[in-house]
């Protein structure tokens, strides 16, 4: 199994991120899909190699934005 870690933009709510949970589930290979809204952080798991592009337009097709990494938040 593999990890991969995304900063997602422009979340404000619960249902933002209910938004991004369901967009990015139906990439294919993702097990689980973890959405902070306060940090904006996005953590995808996936069976094999997580597919960055898919999550990435998954998480376009949501409505926001996403890049690779996560936000250090101090």
């Amino acid at each position: 199994m593999s990890t991969a870690t995304f900063t997602v933009t422009g979340m404000t709510c619960g249902h933002c991120v209910s938004s991004v949970q369901e967009e990015v589930s139906e990439v294919p290979g993702v097990r689980d899909v973890r959405v902070e809204l306060a940090s904006g952080l996005l953590t995808v798991s996936s069976d094999g190699d997580v597919d960055r592009d898919a999550v990435r337009a998954a998480v376009a097709e949501a409505g926001y934005s996403a890049v690779d990494g996560a936000k250090v938040i101090s």
